[in-house]
C-alpha cells in the first residue's frame, strides 16, 4: 500500500520536509521512495507541492499520513476535514472507586442457640481468624 509521508530533511532545530510517495512498509528514514512530490517548511510559508502529481497518486489508491492530509486540506488539495493528530493519552482513566457502605442484614436477624450464648461465641470472629481468612483469600487469588 502506497503512503504520501513527511520525510525530515532539516538540520538540527531548523526541520524543514520533503513530501515523498513510499511504500507503507519502508520507514521515511530509509531513503527508499517512489517519487519525490513537494517539501515543506513549517517555520517558513515556503511550501511546494506538486499538485498534479499528488492528486494522481490519490487517484491511484496512494493514502496521506494524517499530517499530510491536513496539509494538502490547508492547500485545498484535496476536499476533506482535517484529522487530530495530538497526542493522545496512553494511559487509561483510572475508574472511581466509590466507597464501600457496611452491609447491613436487618431483614434477617440472627439469632444464637443457648449454648452460643452461655459460651459467647456467637458470630464475633477474634482478630486473628480475620486476618488469617484474609491471607488465604489473597494466596487463592494470585493461585486462580
Amino acid at each position: 500500500m502506497l503512503k504520501i509521508r513527511l520525510q525530515r530533511v532539516g538540520r538540527v532545530h531548523e526541520p524543514s520536509f520533503r513530501l515523498v510517495l513510499t511504500d507503507s512498509l519502508n520507514s521515511t528514514k530509509s531513503g527508499r521512495f517512489k517519487e519525490i512530490l513537494g517539501s515543506y517548511d513549517p517555520r517558513k510559508s515556503k511550501d511546494s507541492l506538486n499538485t498534479e502529481r499528488i492528486q494522481y497518486w490519490l487517484s491511484k489508491g496512494a493514502s496521506p499520513t494524517a499530517t499530510v492530509n491536513n496539509l494538502l486540506v490547508r492547500h485545498r488539495i484535496i476536499n476533506a476535514s482535517k484529522i487530530d493528530v495530538s497526542a493522545v493519552s496512553k494511559k487509561a482513566p483510572v475508574p472511581e472507586e466509590k466507597p464501600a457502605t457496611p452491609a447491613t442484614n436487618d431483614s434477617q436477624p440472627t439469632t444464637e442457640t443457648q449454648s452460643e450464648k452461655e459460651t459467647g461465641s456467637a458470630i464475633t470472629p477474634t482478630i486473628e481468624e480475620t486476618k488469617e481468612d484474609a491471607t488465604i483469600e489473597v494466596i487463592e487469588e494470585k493461585v486462580g
